[in-house]
């Protein structure tokens, strides 16, 4: 028990500590987990962090993941998860305590209303970027917005579209290809 407390407090303490995302916690991943703990090589938390990159999720709790299982395993995966969720999890409930009592000042709207444009215009560079990336045929097109529609206008559930998307793609894919054997 004394191993999952102290996974939790190595992790809640670089969870609190670390600002700037992954790369700014690489120094005190190595004095903790390397130097103070002995937890892993530097060879290891640069293989941790790298795969921690290339998975989906954060790379601060992918790591903290990698290591509490190498540590302890499946429990050990959780404690050392949990204690770099944990600081976020109390800032964010601390500011949800209190935002309400500041949501009535006039600067305060103006600044939600700012993030909430600035939001609006990173998923609409999302939404190009991806849009330029996949679609890249008058076929394609055609899904996209037949796919648009059915959503806006229709309001049929995005499962359902992606599901019809999908089988529309393979039988698609399987006449073209068919089409080019024929010739």
């Amino acid at each position: 028990m004394k191993t999952f407390f102290e996974l939790f407090i190595v992790f809640f303490k670089i969870g609190s500590l670390t600002f700037g995302g992954g790369i700014a916690m690489l120094p005190m991943l190595q004095r903790e987990i390397v130097n103070n703990k002995g937890w892993a090589t530097e060879e290891e938390l640069m293989d941790y962090y790298s795969i921690g990159q290339c998975t989906p999720g954060i790379i601060a709790i992918n790591t903290a993941t990698f290591i509490g299982h190498k540590i302890k395993g499946k429990i050990g995966a959780i404690f050392s998860t949990f204690g770099m969720v944990c600081p976020s999890l109390i800032i964010i409930i601390i500011i949800a305590g209190f935002i309400k009592n500041f949501l009535h000042i006039q600067w305060v709207m103006y600044i939600f209303a700012g993030i909430k444009i600035a939001v609006a215009g990173l998923v609409l560079d999302a939404f190009i970027s991806f849009l330029k990336k996949n679609v890249k045929s008058k076929v394609t097109f055609l899904l996209c917005l037949i796919a648009f529609i059915l959503n806006l206008i229709l309001k049929i559930s995005p499962v359902y579209i992606i599901f019809a998307c999908v089988i529309f793609s393979i039988f698609f894919t399987k006449y073209k290809i068919n089409k080019e054997v024929k010739k």
